[in-house]
């Protein structure tokens, strides 16, 4: 007879993708699966497919857009609840969070691009230049 999952092995284990979806990280867990796959979750140090067990008491490194988050599994939901409830299933580090609201503040320093239609041949010129001299 196969061995059938009780819920307290589920309850143990889960998704990585659908942990980091629950836990509002990503919007969607194809988003969640297609991060863990290109290397921007590392689960302890390492990467691992969307499919790996996550369990509590792992440690993530998840970066989104310029944002990096250093955080401790808490809880494990396969739910997407309201955000209060999906913070109480991670604890990030202070450094980690004091590293994010820093990066928050200098970009709120920076000047809102004013676009007025399509850059003509001069003005995609000078942003040709600025990216040869930024790459």
């Amino acid at each position: 007879m196969p061995h059938k999952e009780s819920s307290a092995d589920t309850a143990e284990k889960l998704r990585i993708d659908k942990w980091l979806w629950a836990a509002r990280f990503f919007k969607t867990r194809a988003l969640a699966a297609d991060a863990v796959e290109s290397g921007k979750v590392l689960v302890n140090d390492a990467r691992v497919k969307p499919a790996k067990a996550l369990a509590v008491g792992d440690r993530l490194d998840i970066r989104v857009g310029q944002y990096q988050y250093e955080i401790e599994v808490l809880g494990l939901s396969g739910k997407r609840g309201p955000a209060p409830e999906a913070q109480q299933l991670y604890c990030e580090s202070d450094e980690s969070r004091s590293r994010r609201e820093t990066i928050a503040a200098q970009n709120k320093l920076l000047p809102l691009p004013h676009f007025k239609g399509r850059p003509t041949k001069r003005d995609r010129r000078e942003i040709e230049r600025l990216n040869e001299k930024l790459g």
